[in-house]
């Protein structure tokens, strides 16, 4: 295989298109970072006309549209227009189950040519270096290797597909999917230094919360699922601490015990069920709407099936009592970080499966149903703020309040939920009311912690449990809801 071919070669499968795309990124990444060691050993610098080999492999569609297009009512997998669609991959075996799925159906259903080649976009550099040591002590710096090797260009890492801010009528190649090579691999990095662990242990059922006592429920219910009878076999904690199958209660609880958990910003947990690819997460996000943008810009590359938000909240009604849940209807966005991309006048709507899997969900973990529910479980406009202390600015806020009959105030839960409507990723909130600013119920010390100790535990199981529920309808899940007019194929 010529390392600088441009030549691109038309695949007959989707497990061959995939299998080139690997061959072509594990060819470019080796050479890459063998030029680079040699250059911090020996300042031996790669010849300018071998750059090529540093570059992305690309994936092409061309959708020769033979007769009508057939009718589906898939979400996903669907091209629009007849023309070429392209995009550059990055760690296509890392990706398979996800490109597979994408190219399956596609290929079955449409008289497509699919076609795979090396891109015209290089590697940056610090994406193939693991874990930095390679540089300490080389004495060369990251300005002097950014002259001498493809570096970062952060212009070329863009949401541009995904805020809708091409016309599709003048661009040739369309793109093939949301995310490039350079993006993904952006968000990549940035999730091993926010969550604290491998990208690779993301799973596609995620839970976001922000405190960390759902944490130490999750890590409980994790240890509890690895001991009895579960699809799941190891749970992977910050740091990428292994907690398998098979080890003593005293052994889970050594190496738990030894987890440096607030190393990291958004430290993450996953709950592994074998190899397919099928388990939980749980990220604690912290608290307020920069950290949840933060943190969805670059779990949504990794194209997960759904992200729930559970998590505290103030409870607006006077009919609410401490502890009871609200299930988000919609979405009164305060927080303002999102207006730029995504305007707040812009609706963001309910997806049936989730609401209706958080529903069940909460009534087979709390056993009740029908009125009694009812009284537990409240649904409405969930107000998201960017101001933890909004209750300063009552007199103001008041009015608009009323308007929109907001059942709950939180810091996150309108920002998660923007992200998964404008990054196509299936969203939910459920939250357990916690204080009632306006009623003069607020957190003391010692009900504070009574109520954590009670309702965590159940408000986590709710949320694992509606996931799990979800998990029986992927595609039905991958809602057209959220899917533009000029939209590429994949999801």
């Amino acid at each position: 295989m010529n390392p600088c071919s441009d030549d691109f070669i038309v695949v007959a499968s989707p497990e061959e298109a995939v299998d080139r795309l690997a061959a072509l990124h594990d060819q470019a990444t080796r050479a890459l970072s063998l030029a680079l060691k040699a250059y911090l050993k020996d300042r031996v610098k790669p010849d300018p006309a071998t750059h090529c080999q540093f570059r992305y492999p690309e994936l092409r569609l061309t959708y020769l549209c033979h007769g009508e297009a057939p009718a589906t009512v898939r979400a996903y997998a669907k091209v629009q227009v007849p023309g070429t669609y392209s995009i550059t991959v990055t760690h296509p075996g890392a990706f398979r189950k996800y490109l597979l799925e994408q190219l399956q159906p596609l290929m079955h259903d449409y008289t497509l040519r699919v076609e795979v080649g090396l891109s015209e976009q290089n590697i940056p550099y610090p994406y193939v270096v693991e874990q930095g040591d390679e540089l300490a002590g080389s004495g060369v710096t990251a300005g002097e290797l950014a002259r001498v090797f493809p570096s970062t260009d952060l212009s070329a890492a863009t949401d541009s597909t995904a805020d809708g801010l091409y016309s599709w009528e003048s661009m040739d190649p369309m793109p093939l999917a949301l995310f490039d090579a350079a993006r993904v691999d952006f968000s990549l990095r940035r999730l091993v230094h926010y969550t604290g662990s491998d990208w690779r242990h993301v799973q596609p059922w995620i839970l976001l919360t922000n405190y960390h006592r759902y944490v130490d429920q999750f890590i409980r219910h994790g240890l509890d699922m690895l001991v009895g009878e579960s699809r799941f076999t190891r749970m992977v904690l910050p740091g990428n601490v292994v907690i398998e199958r098979g080890m003593s209660e005293g052994e889970m609880q050594a190496i738990i015990g030894g987890v440096v958990w607030h190393r990291y910003q958004m430290p993450a947990y996953h709950l592994l069920s074998g190899d397919s690819g099928d388990g939980i997460t749980l990220v604690n996000i912290g608290v307020g709407p920069s950290n949840a943008k933060n943190i969805t810009d670059h779990l949504a590359v990794l194209r997960p099936h759904c992200w729930l938000m559970i998590g505290h909240c103030g409870g607006l009604r006077q009919s609410q009592t401490i502890g009871d849940y609200v299930l988000a209807h919609a979405y009164m966005r305060r927080d303002g970080i999102l207006d730029r991309v995504l305007p707040p006048n812009i609706p963001l709507p309910a997806l049936a499966e989730v609401q209706q899997a958080l529903q069940d969900a909460a009534a087979q973990v709390t056993g009740e149903k029908g009125d009694d529910l009812k009284r537990r479980l409240r649904t409405g406009t969930v107000l998201t703020y960017d101001d933890r202390n909004w209750e300063l600015r009552w007199a103001q806020e008041r009015p608009l309040i009323n308007q929109a009959r907001a059942v709950a105030v939180d810091m996150e839960s309108g920002t998660v939920a923007a992200q998964g409507y404008r990054l196509r990723v299936p969203y939910g909130t459920l939250l357990c009311v916690s204080d009632k600013p306006l009623h003069s119920e607020i957190k003391l010390p010692g009900a504070a912690g009574a109520f954590y100790e009670r309702a965590v535990t159940q408000h986590l199981h709710i949320g694992i449990t509606a996931l799990d529920l979800l998990r029986g309808q992927l595609n039905s899940l991958h809602s057209r809801k959220l899917r533009s007019f000029d939209e590429p194929p994949f999801r």
